[in-house]
Formats: structure tokens, sequence, C-alpha cells
């Protein structure tokens, strides 16, 4: 029987700082043993954890998509002991993975629909492993037409830049990126905040399914904005984080009402989530 809080033992391949403010890093991870990579079979939406030995282990959406073979990435915020720890390493240094965990994206539902990808700061990671697998071009003729909106408060703190650009220039995916503010004279992108721009930019919502991950502000904001729009509760889905610690409901600390954030969850659709306690 595997146990289920051993890692997998992985070398850090590359570090990329993504923010002017140093605070958020993606981490390229390299599998120690090729029957680890083969046994880590995931789905975008979901987690995992990472460890480093006498530290412990923090809950971070997986960033890199299934169709990206031979790595995992993870873009790790600066927030305490642990990713502190992580921020500090170098490529070739060895920590741990443990997972995949938590449910996915509804990917079976999804095919032929239109997807709104809505996404706020540091919570776009996850959303960049569903847009790389939706664009792929094994996957792409599956969806309809797909738009991302993406915000942050300054453009400084937008991640992911270079893939931002090469999105933008496709046309098959419709980028609408937003920041809250910005006194940069060359920026021309759009000036607002997330709900708002959500409310101008999204599709008809007939035939459509709603994405949104970000800060509790930002979801809080937005899901009234897309039910004025016309999805429907079953078709807004929604990626929580809360307070996860052990990754398989085991400890208790994510728990909303009877569901378990780390093992019913992340990934819950609106209509879900009004059935259970309002501590999102």
């Amino acid at each position: 029987m595997n146990n289920p809080y051993l890692p997998y033992p992985v070398r850090i391949e590359s570090i990329v700082t993504e923010t002017e403010d140093r605070n958020l890093r993606t981490i390229k991870l390299l599998f120690l043993n090729p029957e680890d990579e083969e046994k880590f079979k995931y789905i975008p939406g979901q987690f995992a954890e990472l460890s480093v030995a006498g530290l412990g282990e923090i809950p971070i959406g997986i960033a890199s998509s299934p169709t990206e073979k031979g790595f995992l990435k993870f873009t790790v915020n600066k927030v305490g002991k642990v990713s502190s720890h992580i921020h500090n390493m170098q490529p070739g240094d060895i920590m741990g993975v443990r997972g995949p965990l938590g449910n996915w994206y509804p990917w079976d539902l999804l095919e032929g629909k239109n997807i709104v990808i809505i996404g706020g700061g540091f919570a776009f990671t996850t959303l960049r492993s569903s847009i790389v697998y939706m664009l792929d071009p094994r996957n792409r003729s599956r969806f309809g037409e797909i738009s991302v909106v993406y915000g942050a408060r300054f453009p400084g703190l937008l991640l992911f830049k270079e893939e931002l650009a090469a999105w933008e220039q496709r046309d098959d995916i419709k980028m609408h990126i937003t920041v809250d503010s910005t006194d940069d004279p060359n920026w021309k992108y759009n000036v607002g905040f997330v709900p708002a721009v959500t409310k101008q930019k999204a599709p008809d919502s007939e035939n459509s399914y709603a994405i949104i991950c970000g800060p509790p502000i930002m979801i809080k904001f937005t899901l009234p904005v897309l039910t004025e729009l016309g999805f429907p509760p079953e078709r807004i889905i929604s990626s929580l984080e809360m307070r996860m610690k052990c990754g398989i409901g085991i400890c208790g600390r994510c728990n909303l009402g009877t569901e378990y954030v780390c093992k019913d969850g992340p990934v819950f659709t609106l209509e879900q989530l009004s059935r259970l306690p309002n501590e999102y």
C-alpha cells in the first residue's frame, strides 16, 4: 500500500522570478526517478504538496499542464517558512512533491463549450495549466471560444508575461489583461478591476462555462457579474484555497460544512457552494 504522506524526490531544474516585488517565483522540477513521473498523473485544476525536509510542506496549485512532458511547474508565493526557504533554493537542489491531490475542472463537461477563464493575481497559476492544456494542438478542437480575463494590481505583478504576450498573438484565444491602476504611459491593455472587465469582455453565456480563481474579494464581486450575464450556477466553476494542510482530508483544517476543500475540491461549482456554509 502506498504511503499517501510520502513525497516523490524532485530536483529544481530552473527558477524564474515572475514579479517586480520578487515574491513570486516559478520553479521547474524534474523527477529523480522516471517511475515516479509515470505515477504522478494529474489533470488541470489539481494541486500538490511541496516539501522541504526538516521544515514541512505547503499546498500549491500545479502550474504546468499534463501536455507538458518531463517536468512540473509551481509558482511559489513567499509568505511563510517553507515558501521562503524554497525561494532561497537554487537549481540542482532536491526537494519533495506529494500528489497529485484534489479534484479538477470538469473537462468532459467543457467539451464543445465556450470557456471564459477569469483570474486574479497569484491564483492565475492553476489557470495557466488549463490554458496550456486547452491550447495544445491535440486538445484545441475539443473546445469552443476561449476567453481570458486576467488582472493584477499593477503591471509588475502580472505572471507569465512572455506567455501572455504569445497568447495575445494567437487567433484562437481572446486575452483581456487588466490592472487596477498604472502610471505607465506605454500600457496598452485594460485598466480596471476584474469584475468590471469581465462584465465588458465576457462572451455570451449561452453554451459557455466560466472558470474563476483569484483572491476571495475578487471572486466575491465577480460571481454576481457572471450571474447577471446569464451564467447559471452549475456553469460557474471556482477553485478555492481554504486553509489546506494535509491534502487528503485527514487533518480537518479545510472543511466547509461536510466538504473538505483539499479532498472534495478545490474545484466547486457555484451551485455546490450555495449548499455549503458561506465561509469562502
